[in-house]
């Protein structure tokens, strides 16, 4: 795919001024050009064009706060001088594996003030004697070189960072979320135990209700059955009453 197309593509419906970062790797520049980015992409902070065939870099855009540039496999050997400028914010520069041979050629990069991190793997100059020794002596302002400082101490991993930030902040909201779960099982439980107590209350009244109903029952029958013996008795006195009467005629 064309380079001019593939930035057209990754604009996704926005305008140039509202993309900051933007990734073209492995598509092709058909002259050995930058096609189809422009001054209009103001914002831009991150660029990023791996293996797309470009020798030079002399139609690069201005580009004032852009960070990081990615330029590794191509065959650019020269012009280095327009990134000081058009990019005067560098910070990171990857020119990995392209055609860069003197020490001369970066002498252009002394004017990138704020450059701190520049990568030459795979270039023809780090077969130089003392490589590492002259390229931080011509460009003081460079703190690691492939990587590493002039001490030999590892540069440190930016995205790791990033990654493990975003780690210690997804574990957080885990443990939060969890957390919101235990109180609501915890909520659950405790409407659940309240219902089997009033559950219970309620039955223990039922109950209470039918042994109630079960002793005014019986005493109701008690006192229906007093009445039928006094009756009882009462007819008995009648008709003992009624013999003796007899009996005195």
């Amino acid at each position: 795919m064309e380079m001019k197309k593939r930035i057209s593509l990754e604009l996704r419906n926005r305008t140039p001024a509202e993309v900051a970062e933007l990734v073209v790797d492995n598509c092709r520049s058909s002259d050995g050009e930058i096609e189809g980015l422009t001054d209009a992409f103001k914002e831009l902070e991150f660029l990023s064009m791996v293996n797309v065939g470009l020798t030079s870099l002399a139609k690069l855009p201005a580009l004032p706060k852009l960070r990081k540039l990615e330029l590794s496999d191509n065959n650019i050997s020269g012009s280095l001088e327009t990134l000081a400028e058009k990019c005067a914010n560098l910070i990171y520069l990857n020119l990995s594996g392209n055609k860069i041979k003197e020490l001369s050629t970066l002498e252009a990069l002394q004017n990138l003030k704020n450059l701190k991190s520049l990568d030459l793997f795979n270039c023809e100059i780090t077969t130089l004697e003392d490589y590492r020794e002259s390229i931080f002596e011509l460009l003081p302002q460079v703190t690691y070189l492939d990587g590493f400082d002039a001490e030999d101490n590892e540069a440190p991993d930016s995205e790791a960072d990033d990654d493990d930030e975003d780690g210690e902040e997804g574990a957080g909201q885990l443990g939060e979320y969890e957390e919101e779960e235990d109180e609501e099982e915890g909520s659950e439980g405790g409407e659940v135990g309240l219902s089997y107590l009033m559950k219970e209350d309620i039955q223990d009244e039922e109950d209470d209700g039918d042994y109630v109903e079960e002793e005014e029952e019986e005493e109701e029958g008690e006192e229906e059955e007093a009445e039928v013996q006094g009756e009882k008795r009462k007819r008995d006195a009648e008709d003992e009453g009624e013999d003796d009467d007899e009996d005195d005629d």
